[in-house]
């Protein structure tokens, strides 16, 4: 998917949040879209994608279509997108995905198979204990698992450094991409009230 296809589709969930048509929660991505498509090129349909509430993105460039995806939106869970094909599984926890990478990296490893894991979380997850013992893990046993950090400087609302202090260095760990970008949206729903 192009850009502009990415930036089209979370307008369109916020129009029809606003409109009432979405009674949940919804977190929309904008502002990393080009990052998220250069990533996304080295990423195989076959490959799992491991998500937070932040979702969208992921699941249309990793191939879930558009309809199937608003459809999942519309029955309210924004927050937990689910595929079987592609292999696709958000949870709406706070680092709660990386335990489940490091399980499915270790399967992979045991039965052979030529894919990987892709967990994508955000600066505040990346602050935790868990991430910290699940990229060690994954690490030392060579699992076939990519931790992607999407640092927006937000933990919820909070700027994460003054909660969390200086992030780690991830510039050491071979198994993590890092980037930064700047969020376009409010951290939940669209800025608009809505009554339902």
């Amino acid at each position: 998917m192009e850009r502009e296809e990415l930036v089209a589709f979370e307008r369109e969930v916020a129009r029809r949040y606003e409109a009432g048509e979405i009674r949940a929660p919804v977190h929309l991505s904008g502002g990393n879209e080009s990052q998220l498509i250069e990533i996304f090129k080295n990423i195989k349909r076959t490959d799992w994608i491991l998500s937070t509430w932040r979702s969208h993105l992921h699941a249309l460039l990793h191939g879930i279509s558009p309809d199937e995806l608003m459809r999942q939106i519309l029955a309210g869970k924004s927050m937990s997108i689910n595929s079987v094909d592609p292999p696709f599984y958000s949870s709406s926890i706070a680092g709660g995905i990386l335990p489940v990478a490091v399980g499915l990296g270790m399967a992979m490893k045991r039965k052979g198979e030529d894919r990987r894991v892709y967990c994508f979380i955000g600066d505040m997850a990346s602050a935790t204990g868990g991430f910290e013992e699940a990229t060690k893990y994954a690490w030392n046993f060579q699992l076939p698992v990519t931790f992607v950090v999407e640092d927006n400087g937000k933990s919820v609302q909070t700027p994460t450094k003054e909660t969390w202090g200086n992030p780690w260095p991830y510039e050491f760990r071979k198994n993590v991409i890092y980037y930064k970008y700047e969020l376009t949206w409010p951290h939940y729903g669209t800025g608009a009230w809505v009554s339902f």
